[in-house]
């Protein structure tokens, strides 16, 4: 038994069964690669699900990891820490909202921003303000709001009830979209891209709607940027792509280089519902993961990736695009910059498991998308060589079941 099946076992032996893992065990990273506990090196456009999007042990993320470890990893939120006000402050001047609350996950995000939504509609029309309207086929999250909000029956079947009040519509449909947001509505959440829900965007006029319906039923305007932001599109927020700003935007995934961290921002007229002893959480904002998150932003913008995304974005769209002509089972190519899919007509996992023995490390969702979430630092050469795997596997001849 290798040391790769002994980890394997242990994991079956002790864990909930709740991941359908790939069978290798990673053991460490450079850059765009990762390497395997036998040594193998794998091209790496998963990024830990968007997570890392600097790469892996880049080198001033884990200067300044040291460095704070070694002074204080938590103190918690009784008490201030140098950096959770400057990371604030930072991530407002970048977004243009005003206030922003530190969590553990985008999850946690979500459910902060639904909570402060509930406030702000209460405040506004009383208890019965207090309607979400959310959208098919999206994904926001597996704890009870953030699933509420999901538009996806195979992540809520099980666990209901869930939250009521809750109405869903179909992205990009304005007909179904004003029927749904009235005066009782506290909230329309969305993605601007949708993610897990298979790298779709949402129409700028679709969101122009959106904003428009929640100015004038004084309803919140919130956008799931968890996966889709802080730099993944080639802007450092995806609204600022569309041109339509939220009230309240949730982040998380790459925005403290791999540590837990998420956020929701919030415009004044928001952030000023809720008072002290109706939020909170022990380990968001802590001074390891905010130190990490500013040096996340500066180096972001000192290293220029948001102009390497867009460049390195139109190349792998361009790319993506040349195998739809090629071959039967391509169809189109969505999302932009760092964040795109590949509709498949056949199932896309087989491909992810096949990508494993050429060395590059693949994503499916929706059983027939392939997704791709690269580190912001990939080069042509990394697409080059991706597309060439993709060429190889997707001109394999499907396997037939042998007779018996």
């Amino acid at each position: 038994m290798t040391y790769t099946d002994e980890i394997i076992e242990r994991e079956r032996r002790f864990l909930l069964a709740t991941y359908n893992r790939y069978p290798i065990a990673l053991d460490r990273g450079r850059g765009v690669f990762l390497y395997d506990r036998e040594g193998k090196r794998y091209l790496d456009f998963v990024a830990g699900l968007g997570v890392n999007a600097l790469g892996h042990a880049h080198p001033r993320v884990v200067k300044v990891i040291r460095e704070q470890a070694a002074r204080a990893i938590h103190f918690s939120n009784l008490y201030y820490n140098e950096f959770q006000g400057r990371l604030a402050e930072k991530l407002c001047q970048l977004s243009g909202l005003n206030r922003a609350f530190f969590s553990n996950s985008g999850t946690e995000a979500i459910e902060g921003s639904i909570k402060l939504a509930r406030l702000a509609g209460h405040r506004e029309g009383g208890e019965a303000k207090s309607r979400l309207v959310a959208l098919q086929g999206s994904y926001h999250g597996r704890t009870f709001g953030a699933m509420s909000l999901t538009g996806q029956d195979k992540y809520r079947k099980g666990f209901e009830p869930l939250l009521e009040d809750v109405k869903f519509v179909q992205r990009d449909d304005l007909t179904e979209l004003r029927a749904a947001v009235d005066d009782q509505t506290c909230a329309i959440v969305l993605e601007p891209i949708f993610g897990e829900g298979g790298i779709y965007e949402c129409s700028t006029e679709f969101l122009r709607e959106c904003r428009s319906l929640a100015d004038r039923h004084r309803a919140a305007l919130i956008f799931d940027e968890i996966q889709c932001g802080l730099g993944r599109t080639g802007t450092m927020f995806a609204f600022e792509t569309f041109g339509v700003t939220p009230d309240i935007v949730a982040i998380a995934k790459p925005i403290a280089a791999g540590l837990p961290l998420g956020a929701f921002l919030a415009k004044e007229e928001f952030a000023t519902a809720i008072s002290i002893g109706q939020h909170g959480t022990t380990f968001g904002g802590g001074p390891l993961a905010c130190r990490v998150a500013l040096e996340y932003l500066a180096i972001v913008e000192e290293e220029k990736l948001l102009e390497n995304v867009a460049r390195v974005g139109a190349y792998l769209k361009e790319q993506l695009k040349s195998l739809a002509g090629r071959y039967g089972s391509v169809g189109e190519v969505r999302g932009r910059g760092l964040i795109q899919g590949l509709q498949l007509t056949i199932p896309a996992r087989p491909i992810v498991e096949q990508g494993l023995a050429e060395g590059v490390l693949f994503n499916s969702t929706q059983d027939t998308v392939l997704r791709f979430l690269p580190p912001f630092l990939l080069e042509e050469k990394h697409v080059d060589k991706g597309v060439r795997v993709l060429k190889k596997l997707l001109g394999r001849k499907p396997s037939r079941p042998q007779p018996r």
